[in-house]
């Protein structure tokens, strides 16, 4: 018998993945399509025109066919995954009425813009009304409400990049229910749309008919069109099978299934995530996201344009190695491994903090380097970014477990980076975990797929698919001489680095306007 193929779909900030797995979790084919992560109108703002992902999705989708035809006319399912808190206003025909605002995007709403009710007196709690604050500024339905009233009048829909995909291949206004992270009124707890008095339905008031439909991960969301058809190549009629987010599903592709482990990731965004049964807030008013698992929970730590600043890097310093890497036909991390293998453990004392934008709990934060000497070269610099995204995402590792009380005991390293040898090294010795690496770092597709097999009935829930379609392939135990040293430089240096420069940091904004409001 024929084996039944999934396309998954993973649209990122700065490229989209077309990849076709077997039902043994198999990455078959894959084709990538690499496109500017946003257009900068104004400083600190970052959009981006919908199409460029629809187009992306159509382009890779045809390669696929005219490549891999075989492999290609065996899929019988599609799911989506995407980038998150990015949203597309789309009118009752599907047109796009403005450029998505993207979740880099630093413009800041009104929050005095509020009117009546219980959220101007909750603004007027010490401590939890500056939060309170904070976050309805940062939600940009706010602000195109505030600025741009015509555009939110016309607005039928209110969506994720994911629900607008969804819309392109199929006509129908839905998204899957684990796709809804961002700001938005969505009950994080209940995992439905916010109803009654509920905090986010106050802060973020999109009104429901504004709204998706919401469809649960593993769920029909509807059938390729034929005009999607026409333009994609993927046969029309076949299945749409909705996902999560491009976090929840990498989470799931790394064969994360219980709190003891968490899925340390390496993209664009770097978070550490892990998944739960129980609902906790890692951080006041931050919510577990909605697991792709139906009744679970996703507590993750981001670190806001994290792996970013490999990207930084490359573009600043390293054109002869991402041209070695083209030539070679293997990432440009791996070439640059050799920076890493040059440059001891703690970079001589070249430290970073890898905040290129506020997050919840560093409202003011700005990157910083310190440290420097002259005995430092470029290879210090990468080493010491790397390290600098490593103590970040272990101190949110730290405030996870704590608030779950529960001891982790593996970490699973997923995203770009983790192709290199030499950062999931590090990562092991940062956190003194073993860090283990599976089949493909393509762990979000494979999630999509994951979730699309079991939606096809391939295998009987998404538990038993992930079993079936995840394995490791390389563990990498943590050396104890540098965990011991990492562990001095993490406790005795960077937790010290953010309350020593917050000040600081408000001091730039104000005299700059950078970021602006």
């Amino acid at each position: 018998m024929t084996d039944r193929h999934m396309l998954a779909i993973d649209c990122g900030t700065q490229s989209l993945r077309a990849m076709v797995f077997s039902s043994r979790g198999d990455l078959l084919a894959r084709s990538v399509i690499s496109y500017a992560p946003c257009v900068r109108p104004l400083p600190g703002w970052a959009e981006q025109d919908p199409e460029v992902y629809w187009h992306s999705l159509a382009a890779a989708c045809r390669y696929l066919k005219n490549t891999v035809p075989r492999v290609f006319e065996n899929i019988a399912g599609v799911g989506i995954t995407t980038l998150r808190n990015t949203f597309v206003n789309l009118d009752k025909k599907g047109r796009i009425l403005r450029p998505a605002i993207t979740w880099m995007d630093q413009r800041l709403a009104n929050p005095a813009c509020a009117g009546a009710g219980l959220l101007p007196l909750l603004f007027q709690i010490p401590y939890l009304g500056s939060k309170l604050r904070d976050l309805r500024s940062q939600g940009k339905c706010n602000w195109i409400m505030q600025h741009q009233e015509d555009i939110w009048k016309n607005t039928h829909k209110y969506v994720q990049v994911s629900g607008f995909l969804h819309h392109r291949l199929t006509g129908e206004f839905a998204d899957a229910l684990a796709c809804q992270i961002g700001h938005l009124p969505f009950d994080y707890k209940k995992h439905c749309w916010a109803r009654g008095i509920n905090l986010a339905g106050m802060l973020f008031p999109v009104p429901q008919k504004k709204l998706p439909r919401l469809i649960g991960s593993g769920e029909v969301i509807g059938l390729v069109s034929t005009a999607a058809s026409d333009v994609t190549g993927i046969t029309a009629g076949i299945p749409v099978i909705a996902c999560g987010s491009d976090k929840g599903c990498e989470t799931l592709g790394a064969g994360v299934m219980d709190p003891h482990m968490v899925n340390v990731s390496f993209g664009t965004t770097a978070t550490v995530q892990t998944v739960s049964d129980r609902y906790f807030e890692t951080l006041p008013l931050m919510p577990p996201y909605p697991s792709p698992m139906s009744g679970y929970y996703n507590p993750e730590v981001e670190i806001f344009r994290g792996f970013w600043m490999i990207s930084w890097f490359k573009d600043q310093f390293a054109h002869k190695e991402v041209a070695e890497a083209k030539l070679r036909g293997v990432p440009p991390e791996q070439i640059l491994d050799r920076c890493l293998k040059q440059t001891p453990p703690g970079a001589m004392g070249l430290m970073v903090q890898p905040y290129w934008g506020p997050g919840l709990d560093h409202p003011e934060a700005k990157g910083a380097m310190i440290g420097f000497g002259d005995v430092h070269n470029r290879d210090h610099v990468y080493r010491a970014v790397i390290e600098g995204l490593g103590f970040a995402l272990l101190d949110g590792m730290e405030k996870i477990a704590k608030k779950s009380r529960t001891r982790v005991e593996k970490a699973v390293v997923s995203g770009g980076a983790s192709q290199s040898d030499e950062i999931c090294q590090i990562a092991a010795d940062i956190f003194n975990l073993p860090m283990v690496r599976g089949r493909t770092h393509e762990t979000s597709g494979l999630g999509a797929a994951i979730i699309t097999a079991a939606g096809l009935g391939i295998y009987s829930d998404i538990v038993t698919a992930a079993g079936h379609m995840t394995r490791e392939k390389t563990v990498f135990a943590p050396d104890p001489a540098n965990a011991a040293l990492y562990r001095q430089l993490y406790g005795q240096v960077y937790r010290k680095i953010y309350p020593a420069l917050a000040s600081l940091y408000t001091r730039i904004q104000k005299i700059t306007g950078y970021p602006g409001i």
